[in-house]
């Protein structure tokens, strides 16, 4: 039994070159905040061109992974793993 609403946690992510915030919920649903906010779908073009700029700087393509991203799917992991493990001590 899950004994928390929702965690979060701020991370360094690689992907956009910035602090992204991520949000899990006790249904197994996990958000990025960045990716509702800044780096998603409806991504504002002053946001793409200081990816663009950052990319460039960096010698990569920055660009948001979104609901897939393999952070945001770890860190969901993680949270119900540890549960799982506190659950059976």
């Amino acid at each position: 039994m899950v004994n928390w609403q929702v965690i979060a946690t701020t991370i360094y992510c690689d992907a956009v070159d910035d602090d992204v915030t991520f949000l899990v919920y006790k249904d197994g649903s996990a958000k990025c905040v960045a990716y509702k906010q800044k780096y998603g779908e409806s991504i504002k073009k002053e946001t793409a061109k200081m990816l663009n700029k950052k990319g460039k700087k960096l010698g990569r393509e920055l660009k948001c992974e979104g609901p897939e991203c393999h952070r945001l799917i770890a860190f969901k992991d993680k949270c119900f793993a540890e549960e799982e493990a506190a659950a059976k001590s």
